[in-house]
């Protein structure tokens, strides 16, 4: 994916780790306690990879537990892992859970593939065990009630410690690699929690009339997710245009030339056409004033649409906004159209995973192809697009008022992932997952972004089963398969959480 700079870069993950043991077993077994402290260490330093690491080191006690618990909740982790090193008794690991509430996630990661039964004593076995007492503190943790996950597989040492009796040189092991991809999306999910509940998303005009779909209650957001939602106004907006200085608009300009080809006619539909040199120059100067925008209100994402009389300058506004919508999204800012608040969010989470995060929705099927056409009018995400999008003139924007600039495009080929954020009649937020292949096919030229996306049924199979979730009908398209990625962050958030992928 092309990388662009985010105008605000995303939080990192605040990431608490502790290692397990019997304080008893320091004088029995020599080497013991520090061998397991080298593991520890170990885990930490990969883990600093993606995240802000805070290290307890060993637990061994119940004492120790409710102070690594406190320590965890002075230092505003995210989420908590533990490391089962040796055998621990669950009333040394349930404490750290009570007092510092953050999903959990157990590391049962074995150091070797397997012991040496000739050579292994019961000191060498006890580096081994990690999965003895998993089962008890899994127990132990139902039943009070802690949310938790286990990542099961080889620790990934490249090389043995002094002391080991066996071979511990694991990191090119299946089941190490699986386990630090496992490990790498619960801290890169944390991440994303992290970043929305720090965040805020701007609400500027109204929700389209009649989409009873996309009807968000702002608190109900906030509440569930964290993030700040800001009203504002189209005159907000327009203060910013009056400020906007022509090098801000060659900047622009020279901006959309570098990332978009300027389309001729469309050889299909007149309303589609080589864009006027008028619409150019007002897109940039619109551009201008909503980075600003932006900026003036720090906005982690804006959702937007306007409805008001026939020919006023607020139309005129609205009619530039689908090039700089883009140009943000491609830079961190996701803005999604029609006053779609759930599917903005959509798209944050689908940018914050590196993965784009495009606004779409269904357009037709080509049941030649077994392909499902996905995009919309609105802002498309750059950085994951199949060749330079296409700028083009249109003549109207079908459902609404006005005429501008639209984006032409489709997601690069390969494999995809939409994510529909949706409302069931309990209020409760639920995320919707759907693993397909963007297959290259051709697509209309209309001045509309369309990907064909190839899911893993016959299209009418496979509509049945996404529309029985009760989608809204914009999703965010992102590239990759992540299900098991937005899995994560969906649990985190405690959202409930579907997938398609038939995984």
């Amino acid at each position: 994916m092309t990388v662009l700079q985010p105008i605000k870069p995303a939080k990192k993950a605040r990431i608490g780790l502790y290692s397990i043991g019997l304080q008893e077993y320091w004088q029995q077994f020599e080497h013991l306690r520090e061998r397991l402290l080298e593991y520890n260490a170990f885990i930490a330093a990969r883990m600093e990879e993606y995240g802000e690491v805070y290290n307890f080191g060993l637990v061994d006690t119940e004492g120790k537990g409710r102070q690594a618990g406190e320590w965890f909740n002075a230092n505003n982790v995210d989420i908590v892992f533990c490391h089962s090193a040796t055998y621990a008794t669950s009333s040394v690991v349930l404490p750290v859970h009570q007092m510092c509430r953050k999903h959990a996630v157990i590391l049962n990661l074995q150091p070797a593939t397997r012991v040496n039964y000739d050579l292994t004593t019961t000191g060498e076995w006890l580096a081994h065990c990690g999965a003895c007492p998993v089962p008890e503190i899994s127990n132990a943790f139902e039943r009070a009630g802690i949310r938790f996950r286990v990542v099961n597989g080889l620790l990934g040492l490249d090389y043995t410690p002094v002391v080991s009796l066996t071979d511990e040189t694991t990191h090119l092991r299946p089941e190490a690699i699986r386990a630090w991809t496992e490990i790498a999306e619960w801290i890169r999910s944390a991440a994303v929690v992290r970043t929305l509940q720090n965040s805020r998303f701007g609400f500027l005009g109204n929700t389209y009339s009649g989409m009873l779909d996309m009807y968000s209650d702002f608190t109900m957001l906030q509440s569930q997710i964290g993030f700040h939602v800001e009203i504002l106004e189209m005159c907000d907006l327009n203060r910013m245009l009056e400020r906007v200085t022509p090098e801000e608009i060659a900047s622009k300009r020279e901006e959309a030339y570098r990332m978009f080809e300027i389309s001729e006619d469309s050889p299909a539909d007149p309303l589609a056409r080589r864009p006027t040199e008028e619409q150019l120059e007002w897109a940039f100067k619109v551009a201008a004033a909503q980075e600003r925008f932006v900026r003036e209100y720090d906005l982690d994402a804006l959702v937007y649409y306007y409805h008001g009389a026939p020919g006023n300058e607020y139309e005129k506004l609205q009619s530039g906004f689908i090039l700089g919508h883009s140009l943000l999204t491609a830079r961190g800012i996701p803005c999604a159209g029609e006053g779609d608040l759930k599917t903005a969010l959509a798209m944050k989470i689908c940018d914050m995973l590196g993965t784009g995060g495009s606004y779409s929705e269904l357009v037709v099927v080509d049941y030649e192809d077994q392909t499902i056409l996905l995009g919309h009018d609105g802002p498309f995400h750059i950085a994951i697009s199949e060749g330079k999008p296409v700028l083009r003139g249109m003549g109207l924007y079908h459902g609404k008022l006005g005429s501008g600039i639209s984006v032409e495009a489709k997601v690069r080929t390969g494999p995809v992932t939409t994510l529909n954020v949706t409302q069931g009649r309990d209020g409760r937020l639920k995320m919707i997952a759907g693993c397909g292949l963007s297959t290259g096919g051709d697509i209309m030229r209309i001045g509309n972004t369309q990907t064909p996306v190839r899911f893993n049924q016959h299209p009418d199979a496979y509509m049945a089963r996404w529309f029985a979730e009760a989608p809204t009908h914009h999703c965010a398209l992102s590239i990759g398969h992540n299900a098991q990625l937005f899995r994560k962050v969906a649990e985190l958030l405690e959202c409930s959480f579907v997938t398609l992928c038939g995984e």
